[in-house]
């Protein structure tokens, strides 16, 4: 939960780097809020709109953190457009998004492994 929350804290922030387990532990538990909505949405009989005000406030600190998570490993956030290319985008993404940290600083900022640690 306390890599959910510094994503949010870092609600709109483009800047700097995140760590693997930083993006993914977001990701994880983006997966299992929007379950657990939609679980209790479809128990309630609702149309899904739980779930879509929860995708839209987590969009921006969504693209925020994959765009840190790029520059982690050297590479501009403007990678995340490639997404939009359909398969191929997304199978480019995740695998940069699944690359391991740039050891050292790069120009996005020093290395959140060594900073943390």
């Amino acid at each position: 939960m306390h890599w959910y929350l510094a994503v949010l804290k870092k609600y709109a922030v483009f800047s700097g780097r995140a760590r693997r387990k930083e993006y993914w532990m977001f990701f994880l538990f983006n997966i299992i809020i929007e379950l657990v909505l939609g679980g209790i949405e479809a128990l309630a009989g609702g149309s899904g709109v739980l779930g879509g005000i929860y995708g839209l406030a987590v969009l921006i600190p969504g693209i925020a953190v994959a765009a840190r998570r790029l520059h982690d490993t050297d590479r501009s956030g403007w990678w995340l457009l490639i997404g939009l290319l359909p398969l191929i985008g997304a199978i480019v993404l995740l695998v940069f998004m699944v690359q391991d940290s740039q050891p050292g600083a790069n120009q996005y900022g020093p290395n959140p492994k060594t900073a943390t640690a």
